[in-house]
């Protein structure tokens, strides 16, 4: 296909995705399929994905952090964790029926939308539970996040911005905006994690990373600025399609595989 109309079809669906991710996460539920779409292989499909994706991920994580909606020592904490869960669950992954897994997330997801539903003032301002942790158990807590939800990206990978958010606010008390700003940290550090073997491999088209990275931290630029000026109630609307998403997902997978 002619690198034009590939810039067609891939830019619109990049914006879409960096937007969906710096609200919500899930955002590779977009992208991924959007690279796939216009005949790309599928390894260079994901190498170039992770290296664009890196690069949204790093612009939404600037923009909460310059806006002050973020943790950053527990943001870093759980990064490190993320790192090393992602490469636990990624040997996990080799040993494992990633169909169990799937099916398991299957099972979780409605728990969770429906959990959310009834929920209504989930993840807002006053409505947090009381945290009374010293520095050294909200730390251990953070590494903890970053590390569970870093294997589970290392097995399957959809949605790991939106849990690691939902986890940072149901665990830690963090309103949503903090929580999903730390998110944008963690998910960073395994995109960067991930792109670096990539490139190495060999298995990035440098010369759609550029439109598409500039594409991507557009959207993640109006993604930002929607979630903090809705705060949590954009926020918490939007995890609603993305866990939706994520649910059609691995239903499809699962039914092809």
């Amino acid at each position: 296909m002619e690198f034009l109309k590939m810039c067609v079809i891939i830019c619109p669906l990049i914006f879409l995705a960096g937007f969906v991710d710096s609200v919500a996460g899930g955002g590779g539920m977009i992208s991924l399929p959007a690279y796939l779409l216009v005949g790309l292989p599928a390894h260079i499909a994901s190498g170039t994905n992770k290296v664009v994706n890196a690069t949204g991920t790093a612009l939404a994580a600037w923009r909460y952090h310059k806006t002050g909606n973020m943790n950053l020592r527990l943001a870093l904490v759980s990064a490190v964790g993320a790192l090393i869960g992602s490469a636990i669950g990624t040997r996990i992954a080799l040993y494992l029926d990633q169909a169990i897994l799937q099916t398991i997330i299957l099972i979780a997801l409605p728990i969770v939308a429906v959990i959310l539903f009834f929920k209504k003032d989930f993840g807002k301002e006053g409505s947090l539970p009381e945290r009374n942790w010293n520095r050294k158990t909200e730390m251990a807590v953070s590494f903890a996040i970053g590390l569970f939800i870093g294997g589970y990206d290392g097995m399957i990978g959809p949605g790991t911005g939106t849990f690691m958010l939902m986890a940072f606010t149901l665990v830690l008390g963090m309103d949503l905006l903090t929580a999903t700003g730390c998110a944008k940290v963690g998910n960073l550090a395994s995109n960067v994690a991930s792109a670096v073997v990539w490139i190495l491999g060999g298995q990035v088209m440098w010369v759609l990373v550029v439109p598409a990275a500039a594409c991507s931290m557009l959207g993640s630029y109006f993604g930002t600025k929607f979630a903090i000026k809705g705060g949590a109630k954009h926020i918490r609307y939007m995890i609603f399609v993305v866990l939706g998403l994520l649910f059609v997902k691995l239903l499809v997978d699962l039914i092809r595989g």
